[in-house]
């Protein structure tokens, strides 16, 4: 597990790198520095091995937004105006691409790799972070890096992207030698979490995924490493014993319950992921690294299937957070592709509308009410518990709880009453409130003695996207 990290010395390379092999210990693993060079401190798994924490030990909960396609298609005016925006909605964690394609080029029209070779990065003398016209595809991207970690965003990037891989345009050797040049040249970025893979299966392709993976984590022992799968899937699915994994990333996908034609079947209940990650015997965080986006049709590709609304991904959130989550991942469409007008009127999946106006959709402005929540209790000590809940449910009637030694915390989707085994937690008297995920009021309901089973009623009609949180404190 990687808990501390070494502070090494700022490298662009050139040219071909040399290729390693990983083997990640306790014992090998160095002390790593408190912060990087803006004050953004670098962070780590927490002691307990479910959270994430700062190498300072404060607790980080992880709220991310998929921006994948911000270094192909974004300016530098444009990719600013989105982390303003990100920033002042509480996000912290922005998943995105280095490489969607081998022959990617950015907005300024400049190629990411000679011969479209992973192994030779395109690259040219010094390094500008000027204002000027022409810019290098990897000086674009140091750019935004930086950029990002004035605005306390951490960028959780993908090397490149599965379908490339997939398809054998990525060999190991290859691979060894482009994460060693990715090792290099942001080793000593604070805000950097790589995700290895990017929507595909790690039983495909293993090798090189592996390569990737123990490349990385030789030759970067600052910064987080996970494995973005295919829909509907997990990295504990293959990556469980890995020794270059620090947390598990899954991939609940777009589907609803009638269009699950998977084995397992989860369907749209997301916190099955986590459950199923929460009992490995190796314990690692885990996060739902792409649930159904708003936006995008129910099921992906039809847009006649209906689309994902803000209701939908909330509960995506708090099943996920509740179940014992590190934090969550958002996404939207139009967000994920940058749809620009250029783009033209349809896009991807259906999509409509223009990025700079799916930023403020209504999901995307409530998510931090989730973290906001969180965060007002002592959040190391948080722990999944269902037996607080005396009426289990199914699909949407599912309620997820989660506690700490004085707080419990219980979702309801459709705003059915929630029956609590008031019995479970301390104390004889409990403080109980409402808290509305849609717009982070807390209501005071009173208080309630900690005996037998006590059943809470929120307002409004039972019904889908009529969702609350009980929330018990107690001493």
């Amino acid at each position: 597990m990687k808990r501390n990290i070494t502070l090494g010395i700022a490298a662009l390379v050139l040219g071909t790198l040399l290729s390693c092999q990983s083997n990640k210990t306790e014992t090998q693993t160095a002390a790593k520095p408190a912060e990087g060079p803006k004050g953004l401190p670098f962070l780590k798994v927490s002691e307990n091995d479910r959270y994430f924490v700062t190498t300072s030990g404060e607790p980080f909960f992880w709220l991310g937004d998929t921006g994948w396609l911000l270094f192909n298609k974004l300016k530098r005016e444009e990719a600013l105006e989105y982390f303003d925006d990100r920033q002042e909605k509480g996000y912290n964690v922005i998943q995105v691409m280095v490489l969607h394609t081998l022959g990617a080029v950015n907005a300024y029209g400049d190629s990411a790799l000679v011969d479209q070779n992973v192994a030779t990065p395109l690259t040219h003398p010094g390094s500008d972070f000027s204002d000027s016209v022409a810019y290098d595809f990897w000086d674009h991207i140091d750019y935004l890096v930086r950029e990002a970690e004035k605005r306390g965003l951490y960028m959780a990037m993908v090397p490149v992207w599965g379908s490339n891989v997939k398809d054998g345009g990525v060999t190991v050797e290859e691979a060894k030698k482009y994460a060693k040049f990715l090792t290099l040249r942001y080793k000593d970025r604070p805000n950097v979490i790589w995700l290895n893979g990017g929507d595909t299966f790690g039983n495909e392709h293993t090798d090189v995924w592996n390569a990737i993976g123990e490349t990385l984590d030789k030759n970067d022992r600052n910064h987080l490493i996970t494995f973005h799968p295919r829909g509907r899937m997990q990295s504990s699915d293959w990556f469980a014993d890995a020794p270059w994994m620090d947390f598990h990333m899954f991939q609940s996908g777009h589907r609803r319950y009638d269009q699950d034609d998977t084995e397992r079947a989860y369907g749209e209940d997301n916190w099955k992921y986590v459950q199923a990650d929460y009992k490995l015997e190796r314990k690692m965080p885990t996060v739902d690294g792409e649930p159904s986006y708003e936006g995008i049709p129910e099921g992906l590709h039809d847009p006649e299937e209906g689309f994902w609304d803000a209701a939908a991904v909330r509960r995506y959130a708090y099943w996920a957070v509740f179940s014992g989550a590190a934090g969550h991942t958002y996404g939207h469409s139009a967000v994920m592709q940058m749809h620009r007008p250029e783009d033209g009127e349809v896009g991807a999946y259906g999509n409509t509308k223009l990025w700079t106006a799916a930023i403020n959709d209504p999901g995307a402005k409530q998510m931090h009410h989730l973290k906001d929540l969180i965060m007002q209790f002592p959040y190391l000590e948080r722990v999944p518990d269902q037996s607080l809940i005396a009426n289990q449910g199914e699909r949407h009637d599912h309620l997820a709880a989660t506690r700490g030694e004085q707080y419990a915390l219980i979702y309801t989707y459709t705003g059915r009453p929630i029956q609590v085994n008031m019995e479970v937690i301390k104390g004889n008297k409990a403080t109980a409130s409402w808290f509305n995920p849609r717009n982070g009021e807390m209501t005071e309901i009173g208080e309630v003695d900690a005996q037998g089973v006590q059943e809470f009623k929120p307002d409004g009609k039972v019904q889908d996207g009529n969702d609350w949180v009980l929330v018990l404190n107690y001493k």
